[in-house]
């Protein structure tokens, strides 16, 4: 498996006293998976995330990512751009599958989206990102039973695996440039790089 330097699994664990338990925080490119019962946080402005489970043996994982803006109109599972999504999501059911998941059991809960690129209205970033994960679900057979998508906020994720809990937060008041920064950063980075690679995915 070649892992993308630009998608790569969440180094950032920590106690978390309001919830009293082991968690760990994904920023943008980054993804988590677990059979502990850690729970995962990201924040997420136009960026997705999806929060798929094992709904039986409780193994579970997220990610975070937006796909990089390849200058055109198209959408769909086939662009450029819907490659690097592809990737990303291969990387997490990967991981998952390894930890012992069974792919028939799989059902996801998703997230971001929102439109809070300053500058980004024309191209529609968040929107094509919660379209590519819909799109990617339903060509996978992986049933959808939560989403909170698009609106122009952006969302605090809080993913329970072991439970399948999933709280989100919106944040409606946003002191610092933080999440935008972060977002801006992540695009430039993934805007030249290869959206894929070869994975080998277990069955």
């Amino acid at each position: 498996m070649n892992l993308d330097d630009n998608v790569h699994l969440a180094p950032n664990t920590y106690f978390d006293r309001n919830f009293d338990c082991e968690a760990v925080k994904i920023l943008p490119g980054e993804y988590y998976v677990t059979n502990s019962g850690k729970m995962i946080v990201t924040v997420l402005g136009s960026c997705v995330a999806v929060c798929l489970r094992d709904k039986f043996s409780g193994i579970g994982g997220m990610n975070h990512f937006l796909l990089p803006n390849d200058g055109s109109s198209e959408s769909g599972l086939l662009t450029e751009s819907a490659r690097y999504g592809v990737y990303a999501m291969e990387l997490l059911i990967n991981h998952l599958l390894k930890l012992g998941a069974n792919r028939n059991r799989f059902e996801a809960k998703v997230f971001g989206g929102g439109n809070v690129l300053r500058g980004m209205t024309v191209n529609n970033v968040g929107q094509r990102n919660a379209e590519f994960v819909l799109d990617y679900l339903h060509n996978e057979g992986i049933p959808i039973v939560a989403k909170d998508l698009l609106d122009d906020f952006p969302r605090k994720v809080y993913f329970f695996p072991a439970e399948g809990k999933v709280m989100v937060k919106k944040i409606k008041s946003v002191h610092n440039s933080t999440i935008v920064d972060r977002e801006s950063e992540y695009r430039m980075r993934v805007k030249y790089t290869p959206k894929s690679g070869d994975v080998e995915l277990f069955s």
